[in-house]
């Protein structure tokens, strides 16, 4: 019997050195714009990207294969965080234009329809849905990301995806379009 443990605890110990070896030589390193990048999207790994994950997605914007707006639970904040780190163009926002106004999706709970079962905020990623047992859940806006995974286990079919609501920390201006005015203004200042 003290054999085998022996045995065991230096085959452990071996693989262990083995791995450990093994890791140190085939470190690959990432450039530090990559983890800037990781540590600004919502770290959910929600997959409404297109990417496995945030890593992935991040790495990808690097790269230049994915748009700054490739993340919607990010919306237009993120996209414009991403513009001043990358120094990528907005404009150029392939698929997914963050200029467009495609408002941002989150949650929202009937709740003469929710029965408390905690389904939901089991299921919620960010801990958006605030609730307990029996009672009566309600989302913050704030932390919804719109990722549906609360949608697909409500049992009673009383959460739906709304956007979200125009507050001033989300509120923007556009830039208005010259061309739309129709060449009004270059008329007035040569009269």
């Amino acid at each position: 019997m003290l054999s085998a443990v022996a045995s065991m605890s230096a085959m452990g110990l071996g693989l262990g050195l083995l791995l450990g070896l093994a890791a140190r030589k085939f470190h690959v390193e990432t450039p530090p714009i990559v983890d800037e990048i990781e540590r600004l999207l919502p770290g959910t790994n929600c997959g409404q990207c297109g990417f496995p994950g945030c890593r992935a997605g991040a790495e990808a914007l690097v790269e230049g294969t994915a748009p700054v707006s490739l993340c919607p639970p990010g919306g237009r904040e993120l996209a414009m965080e991403l513009v001043q780190i990358t120094g990528a163009d907005l404009d150029a926002g392939g698929a997914r234009d963050a200029r467009e106004d495609v408002p941002q999706m989150v949650a929202f709970i009937f709740e003469d329809h929710c029965t408390g079962c905690t389904k939901c905020f089991k299921r919620c990623p960010t801990d958006a849905i605030v609730g307990a047992n029996r009672q009566i859940h309600t989302v913050i806006t704030d932390a919804c990301i719109g990722c549906d995974a609360c949608i697909e286990v409500c049992p009673t079919e009383a959460i739906i995806l709304r956007p979200k609501p125009r507050t001033m920390r989300n509120w923007y201006w556009d830039k208005p379009d010259p061309e739309a005015d129709g060449g009004d203004l270059d008329m007035r200042r040569s009269a």
